[in-house]
């Protein structure tokens, strides 16, 4: 049986195992070659997988001779801009890891690339695919907690990746936000207005850049959104999906990153209105089934964006809004000033 969708895999590090074992779960989809700037590392995934398809340098000579329709990008961030624009000229989709490019200006490219090509180019934010963020959003759709005034979100880690990440300026806001970020646009249903971010590196640090940060977004629907986070956060965790509060007009709404979310909403029952302090009830949130979660959550979205004929959820028209965070913390936090994000994501 002929396969719907013929893939090539660029980049085959560590990361692209994952990719590698949904291509190989779906019944339509067909492996057809294996891209890395070091051929052998690419023979060796093709090994390990069991694969027989052939292995190149080149995204470009990869396609051309394999007839392929989908690259999945999961190179280094460098690349991604490279393979993301030779991907789409060759009339290729795209599913790449985060992020989107290195620069606003890559990422304005891509975006005005899949536009003009009519191709789909999306992005690996895997934590939109928990179901219990899913049943966080459905708490704040829901008008459970009202309107929302406050979303808040603490990361406190310390991971000892050493490698690159430790030699990085800006390792926090650079490599791991993002997902945050993002986040915070998913449960908010809300795109960032403006930000204004302090950045650090606190005693004990192991990081050569910042390894901390406090960020406060100023959002579409007239939130505010704070962000404070650490690498370097020795004791006391916070989960890697962070730990939220959000605030409305009638109650607060609660995850921890590790359970299950849920609501306390000022209660209904009569007396309440003269009381100092209100009685509040609990409403928990509900379970939210998924087929697959995080990575192949995302990657069940993407093609059947393509089967459905739309914008993937994680499309690069949507996820520039969250680089846009990114690149706009990093120059607030550089300048000292407040920054309007309307010119990272406006062409």
């Amino acid at each position: 049986m002929d396969k719907r969708y013929r893939v090539v895999i660029a980049g085959c590090g560590a990361m692209a195992g994952a990719w590698t074992e949904y291509a190989l779960g779906r019944e339509d989809t067909e492996i057809v070659g294996l891209v890395d700037i070091r051929l052998e590392a690419a023979e060796a995934m093709a090994a390990r997988h069991g694969l027989r398809c052939p292995a190149f340098t080149d995204v470009k000579e990869a396609i051309r001779n394999t007839s392929a329709n989908i690259v999945f990008d999961v190179t280094v961030p460098a690349s991604h801009y490279t393979v993301a624009t030779d991907a789409l000229q060759e009339g290729c989709h795209v599913f790449g890891e985060k992020p989107l490019a290195e620069t606003v200006g890559q990422c304005r490219d891509i975006v005005a690339l899949a536009e003009r090509t009519g191709l789909t180019h999306a992005v690996m934010q895997n934590r939109r695919f928990d179901p219990r963020i899913r049943s966080l959003r459905k708490l704040i759709e829901a008008g459970t907690i009202g309107k929302t005034g406050f979303i808040g979100a603490d990361f406190f880690l310390a991971p000892h990746f050493g490698g690159f990440r430790d030699a990085m300026d800006s390792p926090l806001l650079l490599d791991m936000a993002i997902h945050t970020f993002d986040q915070a646009r998913y449960i908010a249903g809300a795109n960032p207005v403006s930000v204004y971010c302090h950045e650090f590196n606190p005693p004990g640090s192991w990081y050569a850049g910042n390894a901390a940060a406090v960020c406060i977004f100023e959002m579409s629907d007239g939130s505010v959104f704070c962000y404070r986070g650490s690498w370097c956060a020795e004791g006391a965790p916070t989960s890697w999906e962070a730990s939220w509060r959000i605030t409305g007009e009638r109650g607060t709404a609660i995850w921890d990153g590790r359970g299950m979310p849920y609501a306390e909403v000022v209660s209904q029952a009569e007396g309440q209105q003269g009381k100092f302090t209100r009685d509040h009830i609990r409403v928990d949130g509900e379970d939210v089934p998924l087929r697959h979660t995080f990575h192949h959550g995302c990657l069940d979205d993407m093609f059947a964006s393509l089967q459905e004929g739309r914008r993937a959820e994680t499309d690069c028209r949507d996820n520039i809004y969250s680089m846009a965070m990114v690149f706009g913390a990093l120059e607030s936090a550089k300048t000292g000033t407040k920054i309007n994000l309307s010119s990272y994501y406006n062409r």
